[in-house]
């Protein structure tokens, strides 16, 4: 490979260009002290008090992207051209406040002014959806835009229901990934899972993705990653939408927003609404009633505020407010029941932005939100209704941003603040509650013309847990124009959680019971006098006080454009983790059934690769893959197997009808991850017909579900496994009128692949939608 890059770079023409420009506002007026930033060399020129700059004669012939991100005027993008030992020229005119919200491209704009910390930039591998590659997918909710993406997986956890859907990111359970919304964190898991079906994707602008520990910037809970929502903002003109789809499972998705500017364009509103539902499916041959994913209906509301105080101050309000209701009668033929489950969620901020004239940016905002679940399970054949899961969060958090150019080549963004969490649930001995205190800071270096360093630190505060710092730090180097060099290393940290402290939790279909690390002995004594615990196992001397699980995350990788059209690019990572949080069986009960509770009793790590291709085949043809290698290890496991002792040193090998001592060969790694995965892409846009659509394909390779015949508590060949599969989807749109009316075709898994192993995963859905969009023509 570094022969290929030498030779490619050695091939290069000898004749450099050089590009000058003038910089003014919309009434011509030239605007001095502009930075200028010339991508991918990153290379900067700052506008004299003529509004004039130039990039002297040291630039290789070729295509750059000129971009200017200035206080007050809206983003400013530009591709230009540069040939061999000539002068090129620009005009540019910044036009005053937000962008345009109509049109947002795939390598657009990431400002927002709902969060300072530019999530491109941080130090750990990014990614940005846009909506237009959204609306190409023809995608509804959000767990069906992610589960298309390299590296990202949408995994069952059936020991924990139905719903218990969530998202594995580099390896990591989906309890490790922060899922945001304009920022801010969003609240609502069953065991761990953020069930992504709850989120429509009506009115997202663009998903943000950080991969590895993010903790040094978000906190808890970004042990794996980040997945950022953001929302519509930043009106400008009048318009309006109205969309509706129905396709299989009687899948009905209605859509209606609008937007606008007021009092002279210092204020701005947007309103949308979202209706949403499906009969669900089945996934299962063995269920005679009922459906694996369950039917529901969901409301959401979203909406969003802007006004101008004065030509430096802005005032921002959002709030969001969501409804579900599913019901599901269900039955194996034995004992049918009904699962009724009714969500509230809600989220709501307020903002006070002020850009100062020395280039000073502050922001104060505080934020809220709430999830409200109530659930009921009735015994059909009896009547009874059983006590489900149901309870009620809070997050209260008050947070001051601040970010400033300290020069052309420094810029620092900052924070602090204090976030409040409190839980009601059923399954908890009262109500409970969490304070955390933090800090953090993120500094953007240009080195060099070729070198950027992007380094953060956070210190928490936790009420229980006591003081954390994290730091990060990540290098882009350009050794080429062609080829750009990256790595990053950065830690992680993710606090135990409510269930993992107080869970007291007693199934009353199946009769297993889940307690709490800090309830445990108080409860376990209290089932001893009763005289229901038949046996305490050995291991339960364990449980005690929870540690903070930490991570340290290393990543490493290239970006290599051979062709302008062609960009290729890959990223090697490593994550550690130690003091990890499992849960255990700790106990029988007289009755046969289980007792499971927490300790830190694990190390494990994750690695792999990450490898994407992008290339433009024409202006309208566009051809996209994506591919993962993992390893998902849990290093007690590999320990007790080499020394030949402990829980893992002998194996049930099925061929010889026998237990044997186990190798390393016969552990496969952790549960449910898929050594391999991989994505292709093909999307096309023709714009002077408005004809556009996209065809993918899924692959992910067979992976571990549960053990089998005798149980020796790791993953062996002799378990269970979900057989590797392809998902094909399509879709097709047409637009009419100048881009007011819009026909949408949508095909998801053509080939019709179900396995009752996948219960959320759904068989062949064909959707057909219509919309149209309220705007003044130009």
């Amino acid at each position: 490979m570094l022969m290929l890059f030498v030779s490619s770079s050695a091939f290069a023409r000898n004749g450099k260009g050089r590009l000058m420009g003038l910089v003014a506002d919309e009434s011509g007026k030239p605007l001095a002290g502009i930075t200028i930033v010339l991508q991918p060399d990153n290379k900067r020129a700052v506008s004299n008090a003529q509004g004039k700059f130039v990039f002297d004669g040291n630039l290789y012939a070729g295509t750059y992207t000129l971009t200017i991100d200035a206080i007050g005027f809206i983003k400013y993008k530009q591709e230009v051209a540069v040939a061999d030992g000539e002068t090129s020229s620009v005009s540019i005119q910044l036009k005053p406040g937000g962008k345009e919200l109509n049109e947002v491209s795939v390598s657009g704009v990431h400002s927002n002014p709902d969060n300072f910390i530019d999530m491109i930039r941080t130090a750990m591998p990014s990614k940005v959806i846009s909506r237009q590659e959204i609306e190409m997918m023809g995608s509804r909710r959000l767990d069906e835009v992610l589960k298309e993406q390299t590296g990202l997986a949408i995994v069952n956890d059936i020991g924990s229901g139905s719903r218990a859907v969530g998202l594995q990111m580099q390896g990591f359970d989906s309890g490790y990934t922060m899922i945001m919304i304009d920022g801010q964190p969003m609240i609502g898991r069953n065991n761990g899972n953020f069930d992504l079906s709850r989120i429509t994707v009506s009115n997202i602008e663009r998903i943000e993705i950080i991969k590895g520990a993010s903790s040094c910037l978000f906190g808890s809970e970004a042990l794996a990653g980040v997945i950022n929502i953001v929302t519509r903002k930043n009106i400008n003109h009048p318009q309006a939408m109205a969309a509706l789809r129905y396709g299989s499972f009687n899948m009905v998705d209605a859509t209606v927003e609008g937007e606008t500017p007021f009092a002279g364009k210092k204020g701005s509103a947007y309103l949308s609404g979202n209706y949403y539902r499906t009969d669900g499916f089945n996934a299962n041959p063995y269920l005679n009633q009922g459906k694996t994913a369950p039917p529901f209906n969901s409301l959401a509301f979203q909406g969003r505020g802007r006004y101008l105080l004065s030509d430096k101050s802005t005032l921002n309000f959002n709030g969001r407010y969501v409804t579900r209701h599913s019901d599901n009668n269900i039955s194996y033929g034995v004992q049918p029941t009904k699962d009724v489950l009714d969500e509230q969620d809600l989220n709501g901020s307020i903002a006070l932005n002020n850009n100062f004239g020395n280039g000073l940016k502050l922001k104060s905002q505080y934020y809220i939100t709430r999830y409200k679940t109530q659930q009921n399970i009735t015994d059909l054949n009896s009547g009874v209704i059983m006590p489900g899961n149901s309870f009620e969060q809070y997050i209260h958090r008050a947070e001051i941003q601040a970010g400033k150019s300290l020069s052309n080549v420094l810029e620092l963004t900052g924070g602090a603040g204090a976030a409040h969490e409190s839980l009601n649930n059923n399954a908890y001995r009262g109500a409970k509650s969490m304070t955390n205190y933090f800090g953090y800071v993120q500094a953007s270096w240009q080195a060099t013309n070729n070198l950027s360093v992007t380094t953060g630190a956070r210190y928490d505060y936790h009420d229980r847990y006591g003081a954390k710092v994290n730091p990060s730090m990540g290098l882009q180097y350009h050794m080429f124009k062609n080829l750009t060099l990256k790595a990053a290393v950065a830690t992680g940290f993710k606090t135990p959680n409510f269930q993992q402290l107080y869970m007291v939790f007693t199934n009353l279909q199946t009769g297993y019971t889940v307690l709490g690390s800090e309830e445990f002995w108080q409860e376990i004594k209290l089932l001893q006098d009763a005289g229901q615990v038949m046996n305490v196992f050995p291991s339960a001397q364990n449980i005690g006080n929870l540690k903070p699980e930490r991570s340290v995350s290393y990543s490493g990788g290239f970006n290599y454009s051979p062709f302008s059209n062609l960009k290729f690019d890959v990223n090697v990572f490593y994550n550690d983790l130690k003091d990890f949080i499992n849960s255990e069986r700790v106990a029988v009960k007289t009755n046969g059934q289980e007792i499971y509770s927490y300790m830190n009793i694990a190390k494990a790590y994750t690695t792999g690769a990450e490898i994407g291709l992008n290339w433009s085949a024409t202006r309208s043809l566009n051809l996209s893959a994506g591919y993962q290698l993992l390893y998902a290890v849990d290093k007690g496991v590999v320990d007790s197997i080499k020394n030949g002792t402990g829980l893992y040193a002998m194996v049930y090998d099925t061929e010889i009808n026998k237990p044997r001592r186990s190798t390393r060969k016969d552990y496969v790694g952790l549960n449910n991850r898929s050594r391999h995965m991989a994505n292709i892409k093909v999307s096309y846009t023709h714009e002077k017909s408005g004809l556009s659509g996209s065809f993918r394909v899924n692959y992910r390779s067979k992976y571990g579900f549960m053990e089998d015949g005798m149980a020796n508590k790791f993953l062996d060949p002799y378990d269970t496994y979900v057989r590797s599969y392809f998902l094909l989807n399509a879709a097709v749109q047409k637009t009419f009128y100048n881009k007011h009316l819009q026909f949408q075709l949508t095909a998801d898994n053509l080939m019709n692949y179900r396995d009752q192993l996948m219960p959320a995963q759904q068989g062949r859905a064909i959707i057909a939608g219509i919309s149209w969009r309220f705007f003044k023509d130009e």
